[in-house]
């Protein structure tokens, strides 16, 4: 398989492809998604042939022994980013959206306060009000299309009930890969206002420039500090539901360990499969090659929509999420998006979701074949051709 195969998932279930008309106006049969963040491509081989094995038993009980699964783990994050996981200090959770629920549950109480710097992954929102939480927006700085943080501002503005803040390293939507500088600054911040830190660092794998640097690598913050890591995003197994909290403090860890317990909360057999199949060497070089693919469907797109008078394609150095500024257009959110939507036949996630700095974005996944992005650009082109 390459990856400009087309692998049509109208009519298979898919929330991308078969929810898009019902949430966002965009036909079905002739429309291209580009919302929901998954991968129109199939896994490495290495996944699917672990599957195929695991179904040819015909029996799908409990499993036992993970060790192997674990020690998949230790060695990918040993290998691809020089980070040293103790495997007892691994918890699996039902994706890190449940993770970023569960990390809330635990060390927070109702009425307390959560921070995000905005705008931001928009789920992490959503489980922190479901839980009777606060969300607490910090706003990024938008320094002519990068973004960057302001303690100043953060310490000024903190409230007294804020107890937690979670980080997206790499940032969802900009696709930002932050500096050891400004990690330490988060990390900082953290410790000066005695808040636990989660670090939700899904997108660690697909970097296109800069290094990622795990924040456990980031010294004298291990006390406070949880990180959330998932082979999900990085091998298009989202539907396995298997995500990863890791712990370092034994205090933390302890604590987190009752509230699993208490929630009866255990893994998926498949998803423990599939990612100790995924972390391999063979599934390493896959994603080498897809990190190439997906760099040369970012170039298309950000040249295609920065040539439209009034359009930014924010400068991308990880993820496969383009999230591009109407705002020099002069026109309403209603009156861009109804262009993308109605005239383009292209469904995007709406900024204003991911939270406060939002409202003049959409956000476009292109983890595509390439035939899709080059014919989003030409719709985007056509649907904005008054202003070129």
């Amino acid at each position: 398989m390459t990856f400009d195969t087309q692998i049509d998932r109208r009519g298979t279930h898919s929330m991308k492809w078969d929810m898009m008309e019902k949430l966002y106006g965009v036909p079905t049969e002739d429309g291209i998604s580009m919302w929901v963040a998954d991968m129109d491509f199939k896994p490495p081989q290495v996944v699917q042939d672990k599957l195929d094995d695991l179904m040819s038993t015909g029996i799908y009980g409990y499993f036992g022994n993970d060790g192997p699964y674990r020690d998949a783990i230790r060695w990918w994050m040993d290998t691809r980013h020089g980070w040293t996981v103790d495997p007892s200090h691994i918890f699996t959770t039902g994706g890190l959206v449940n993770g970023t629920a569960l990390c809330v549950d635990t060390w927070t109480n109702p009425g307390d306060g959560v921070i995000l710097f905005t705008p931001v992954y928009h789920a992490f929102a959503r489980v922190i009000r479901g839980n009777g939480r606060e969300v607490v927006e910090m706003p990024l700085v938008n320094n002519n299309g990068r973004y960057e943080m302001d303690f100043d501002a953060y310490d000024a503005t903190i409230p007294d009930h804020a107890r937690m803040v979670i980080l997206c390293s790499p940032h969802n939507p900009s696709g930002r890969v932050w500096t050891k500088a400004e990690l330490q600054g988060v990390a900082a911040f953290a410790k000066r206002h005695d808040l636990i830190l989660v670090s939700d660092e899904i997108h660690h794998d697909l970097i296109f420039s800069g290094t990622h640097i795990p924040m456990t690598q980031i010294e004298g913050i291990e006390d406070r500090l949880v990180m959330m890591t998932a082979a999900s995003k990085t091998f298009n197994i989202a539907g396995c539901h298997t995500g990863n909290v890791i712990i370092a403090d034994p205090d933390l860890r302890a604590s987190f360990a009752r509230k699993m317990a208490a929630l009866g909360i255990g893994p998926n057999m498949f998803g423990l499969h599939m990612v100790t199949a995924a972390y391999s060497a063979e599934g390493a070089t896959w994603v080498d090659e897809l990190v190439q693919y997906l760099d040369g469907n970012r170039r298309i797109f950000d040249a295609g929509v920065n040539a439209i008078p009034g359009l930014k394609s924010m400068a991308l150095e990880s993820t496969y999420l383009a999230w591009v500024d109407f705002s020099g257009t002069g026109m309403s959110m209603q009156d861009f998006t109804n262009r993308v939507q109605t005239g383009a036949k292209i469904a995007a996630n709406h900024g204003p979701t991911f939270g406060a700095g939002g409202e003049d974005f959409l956000r476009f996944n292109f983890a595509t074949p390439r035939s899709n992005v080059i014919e989003a650009v030409e719709r985007l082109q056509a649907a904005f051709a008054d202003l070129q």
